[in-house]
């Protein structure tokens, strides 16, 4: 006698899935991490330019960062450290975005080192894409109050 090959289920599966995780989670609180993929070397931005002790005082700098979380930095540091909108950069810096790929972003991280020393990136999730390196102050120039 040949047996049945049907297959028996004890309990019927869920009808419907729920996601176990959000879709869009904060990353407020998350820790900074970094990625180099989009740094430029050359340019007016160029990291290329910076002596031994200044790459030391920037690595220390984003050291002392991986201490906080985004929402430290970003909101309890917001004077110092924050978001641009790339529509507000001058335009020859938002050309250069378009040149090197990451024009279809639509704002910028700026980090400050020291005085008017910037870094500047794009936030994707927790990760900083670094890509200028910005010794004074240039790439979105402080506008003065009633000037």
């Amino acid at each position: 006698m040949a047996k049945s090959k049907r297959v028996r289920r004890r309990e019927q599966p869920p009808a419907k899935k729920t996601p176990k995780t959000a879709e869009n989670p904060d990353f407020g609180g998350s820790n900074p991490s970094w990625q180099i993929r989009f740094l430029e070397i050359q340019g007016p931005f160029g990291w290329g330019v910076l002596d031994r002790e200044k790459l030391e005082q920037i690595r220390r700098r984003l050291a002392d960062f991986e201490t906080m979380t985004w929402s430290e930095i970003l909101i309890r540091g917001k004077k110092r450290n924050h978001t641009i909108q790339v529509a507000d950069l001058p335009g020859k810096n938002q050309r250069r975005l378009q040149e090197i790929g990451q024009g279809d972003v639509d704002q910028l991280v700026s980090l400050s080192v020291s005085g008017r020393e910037r870094i500047f990136g794009i936030l994707d999730k927790a990760v900083l894409r670094l890509l200028w390196w910005d010794p004074e102050h240039q790439v979105y120039p402080s506008r003065k109050k009633n000037t």
